[in-house]
C-alpha cells in the first residue's frame, strides 16, 4: 500500500514538472515570435477605434509629380581642367609645398589611370516654382555644372541656366525657356508642426517621379553639414524614404504644398536609413527672391571680429560698467569691422534696431548677410554711445 502511495505521488509531481516545461516552452516560443514579426491578417474586429477619417494622398502627389523635374548636371572637361589649375595655384600660393607632387600633372590621375580630377556628373532634383520656368534645387545638386539638362514629367528634356547659387544654404535657382509650367505653391513652414504627415518627391536611383510618405520628426536641425562658417542650417526632420537622387526635390504637405527642399539623409550606408532633412520652405522663398532678384549667386560675408559676451567675469576682468551687448576683443585685419571704423574696446549694443545681449544674438542678425548689404550698429565706445554704418564686404 505505501508502495502504490509513492508511486501516485510522483505521478502527480512528474505532470506537474511537465506542465511547467510545456508552458514555459510555450511563453519562450511566443516570445521568439514576438521579435521575428510576419506579415499577418489586418483583424478588423479589434477593439482598438479605426480612424473617423483617412488621409489621401492622391492628390497631393498628382499635383507635386507634375511640378518636381528630373536634373542632370554635367562640368565641361576644358572648363574642369582649368578649375583645377587653378586650385593647384591657389594651393602653391597659400604653401609653397602644398602643390609639389601632384598625380594628374605627373600621370594624369593615379597610377592605374583613374582620373581623380575628371569633370564631375551627377542627377538630381528640382522643383517648379514659377510658371515661366524658374527651378529651385540644391546646391551640391548643380553648383560644379557648366551644362545642365532638366527632364520634365512628360518627358521633355530642355537645357536649363544656372541663375545663381548660395552655398551657405546649399540651394541653387535655375531658369528654363518654357511657359505654362505648373508651379509648387509655397506654405508657411512655421507653421508645419512635428507629426503631421508629408511626401517626399523626387527621383531617387534615377526612378522618376516616386512618392514616399512619413510625418515630420522634428524641426530646426542643425546637422553641421553644410561646409563653411556662414552656413544657415534649420531643417525639418521627417522619416519620409529619401535616397541619393531625391536631393532637390521637394517636400509637401497632404495638400500638395510645398514644405521644404530634400537635402539630405542620416546613414551609416549611403542610402535611406530612417531619418531624411529638408531645407524649410521659408528659408527657401527668400533665398530664391535674393538669387533672383539680386542677379546671381549669394556670397556672404562676416565682419571679421572677435567678441566675448558680457557677464560678471568680463566686467570685472576689464572693468566694464554695462550689462548688456557685446565686447570687440579684436579686429581682424583687412575686414568689413576695420573699415567700417570698428575698433577693439568697442561695445556692440544693437545691429538693424535689433537689441544685441550675447554673440549668438550677433550671428541672428548677420545670418542672412551678403556682400553689400549695410548694417546700421549702434556701439559703445569709451562709455559714449556712437552709431556706425557697416558696409558688409567680401569676407576675409
Amino acid at each position: 500500500m505505501k508502495n502504490l502511495l509513492n508511486l501516485i505521488l510522483a505521478g502527480i509531481i512528474g505532470g506537474v514538472i511537465a506542465i511547467g516545461i510545456t508552458s514555459y516552452g510555450k511563453t519562450q516560443n511566443d516570445f521568439s515570435k514576438e521579435q521575428m514579426p510576419s506579415a499577418v491578417p489586418v483583424n478588423l474586429l479589434n477593439s482598438s477605434p479605426l480612424p473617423t477619417t483617412s488621409i489621401d494622398f492622391v492628390q497631393a502627389s498628382e499635383g507635386a509629380t507634375e511640378s518636381v523635374v528630373h536634373i542632370y548636371a554635367e562640368e565641361d572637361v576644358q572648363l574642369a581642367a582649368q578649375r583645377r589649375k587653378q586650385e593647384r595655384s591657389n594651393r602653391r600660393s597659400r604653401d609653397p609645398f602644398g602643390g609639389m607632387i601632384d598625380l594628374e600633372e605627373f600621370f594624369g590621375g593615379d597610377m592605374f589611370g583613374r582620373n581623380f580630377y575628371g569633370p564631375k556628373n551627377g542627377t538630381g532634383s528640382g522643383v517648379i516654382i514659377s510658371d515661366d520656368g524658374y527651378i529651385v534645387t540644391n546646391n551640391h545638386v548643380v553648383g560644379f555644372a557648366d551644362f545642365i539638362e532638366v527632364t520634365l514629367s512628360d518627358g521633355r528634356k530642355v537645357e536649363a541656366e544656372k541663375i545663381g547659387t548660395d552655398p551657405s544654404t546649399d540651394l541653387a535657382v535655375l531658369k528654363i525657356q518654357q511657359d505654362n509650367l505648373k508651379p509648387l505653391e509655397y506654405t508657411d513652414s512655421d507653421n508645419v508642426k512635428v507629426g503631421e504627415w508629408v511626401l517626399a518627391v523626387g527621383n531617387p536611383f534615377d526612378l522618376t517621379s516616386t512618392v514616399t510618405a512619413g510625418i515630420v520628426s522634428a524641426k530646426g536641425r542643425d546637422l553641421n553639414i553644410i561646409k563653411g562658417d556662414k552656413s544657415i542650417e534649420e531643417f525639418i526632420q521627417t522619416d519620409a524614404a529619401v535616397n541619393p537622387g531625391n536631393s532637390g526635390g521637394a517636400l509637401v504637405d497632404t495638400n500638395g504644398k510645398l514644405v521644404g527642399i530634400n537635402t539630405a539623409i542620416a546613414t551609416p550606408t549611403g542610402v535611406y536609413a530612417g531619418y531624411s532633412f529638408a531645407i524649410p520652405s521659408n528659408l527657401v522663398k527668400r533665398i530664391v527672391y535674393d538669387i533672383i532678384e539680386g542677379g546671381g549667386s549669394i556670397e556672404r560675408t562676416n565682419l571679421g571680429i572677435v567678441v566675448l559676451d558680457i557677464d560678471d567675469e568680463v566686467k570685472k576682468h576689464l572693468n566694464l560698467n554695462v550689462d548688456k551687448g557685446v565686447y570687440v576683443d579684436e579686429v581682424l585685419k583687412g575686414s568689413t569691422a576695420q573699415f567700417a571704423g570698428l575698433l577693439p574696446g568697442d561695445i556692440i549694443r544693437v545691429i538693424n534696431k535689433k537689441p544685441i545681449d550675447n554673440f549668438d544674438d550677433i550671428k541672428e542678425v548677420m545670418k542672412f548677410s551678403k556682400v553689400g548689404d549695410t548694417l546700421d550698429m549702434e556701439i559703445l565706445r569709451n562709455g559714449r554711445k556712437k552709431d556706425v554704418s557697416v558696409k558688409m564686404r567680401k569676407g576675409i
